[in-house]
């Protein structure tokens, strides 16, 4: 008997529930681009009150929405300051630069983190030969730092320090709402920082599609604008924002499951010869480890997990990466943490894994 799937790949790879699948398949629809679609208006309606900010706007994806709010705080020719290893600025096609000639400027944090010493004097004078600065983006959680929350005394000294300067404020919250489980404080004081904020609805929530941009009536109402323009308005949308409608009423609370299966993970990671925590800290849902060279390639330990059906991701010649959502139950988790010990021991007595499997990583 086939030992079943444990997929920790991304919380992407969730799949409708039934009961999501049910609110689908009721979805009141109309036609979203001339303003008429009511599902799609009680998401927004939603966001918005949830996130404190006067509107909201639903889109196909948080990369659009990341971009669109680039382009409502800056113009052609202006600089954004981020951190160095943020979504925007490296899983985005520099789509700020593409599409809204835009630069950023990016900061090396810790661990995601910027520091308000690090941005004193970043922001350039007023000089026609210099590019101006215009906006700081944050995220949080931090992908890259494996769901880094960011320390909310820190993002509150950040943005009050742009706002003193002139200087906008974006929030890739993609993953807000598991800072919000992690951290105790609500979606609302964690926005109220930022001009804008982005939420996704198609990862830890669960729902298939979209994300949503939050902020002022006028910057929504600009980011309509730029929403058409990049493609991303849509008709008898309802369909899909009833899935993020549902995931946003029923799936925040549950997060918190997330982030302690992936404890689970951490511990099945610490209980291993040859690999280890990179950060050493877990805080949310996602996972990083390293894996000495003395076992191969990280795509050999992914290959290895696989054949144990638990599957992750191979981000770097030794770097792995694990992300806990709705579909992987403690069990899940479970299995998952007591099949690296396994294979990390198969790999250091020289049993490799079919050579077909590591290609695919």
């Amino acid at each position: 008997m086939s030992k079943p799937r444990v997929d920790l790949r991304s919380d992407t790879v969730t799949k409708p529930s039934a009961a999501m699948r049910a609110a689908i398949a009721a979805a009141e629809v109309g036609d979203d681009v001339i303003g008429t679609d009511p599902t799609v208006e009680r998401l927004q309606e939603l966001t918005a009150e949830i996130l404190g900010k006067e509107a909201a706007i639903y889109m196909p994806s948080g990369s659009m929405t990341n971009q669109i709010a680039v382009r409502v705080h800056c113009k052609q020719g202006d600089e954004f300051i981020c951190e160095a290893g943020c979504h925007i600025y490296n899983y985005e096609q520099a789509a700020f630069a593409q599409l809204s000639g835009v630069v950023a400027r990016t900061v090396e944090g810790q661990d995601g983190v910027l520091q308000l010493d690090q941005l004193r004097g970043l922001i350039r004078p007023d000089n026609e030969h210099l590019v101006r600065t215009r906006l700081v983006c944050l995220e949080n959680t931090h992908n890259r730092s494996a769901g880094k929350v960011q320390p909310y005394d820190t993002v509150a000294e950040i943005c009050g320090w742009a706002h003193d300067n002139g200087l906008r404020t974006h929030l890739d919250g993609a993953r807000l709402f598991n800072a919000v489980a992690a951290s105790g404080i609500s979606a609302a004081d964690w926005s109220q920082h930022f001009d804008t904020v982005s939420v996704c609805f198609s990862k830890g929530l669960g729902a298939p599609v979209g994300s949503a941009l939050a902020g002022s009536r006028d910057a929504i109402k600009e980011a309509r604008r730029h929403r058409k323009l990049f493609g991303g308005g849509m008709r008898q949308v309802g369909i899909i924002a009833a899935g993020a409608l549902y995931a946003l009423q029923n799936n925040v609370d549950r997060l918190a499951e997330d982030h302690a299966n992936a404890q689970t993970l951490a511990d099945g990671v610490r209980a291993a010869e040859g690999v280890w925590l990179h950060p050493a800290e877990v805080d949310t849902n996602i996972v990083f480890f390293q894996v000495d060279p003395k076992l191969g390639p990280a795509a050999d330990f992914v290959a290895a997990m696989e054949q144990e059906n638990v599957h992750a991701l191979a981000l770097g010649p030794d770097v792995i990466r694990m992300v806990t959502h709705l579909d992987v139950d403690a069990a899940g988790a479970r299995r998952a943490a007591e099949v690296i010990p396994k294979v990390a021991a198969q790999l250091a007595a020289g049993i490799r894994p079919p050579a077909h499997n590591i290609a695919a990583y």
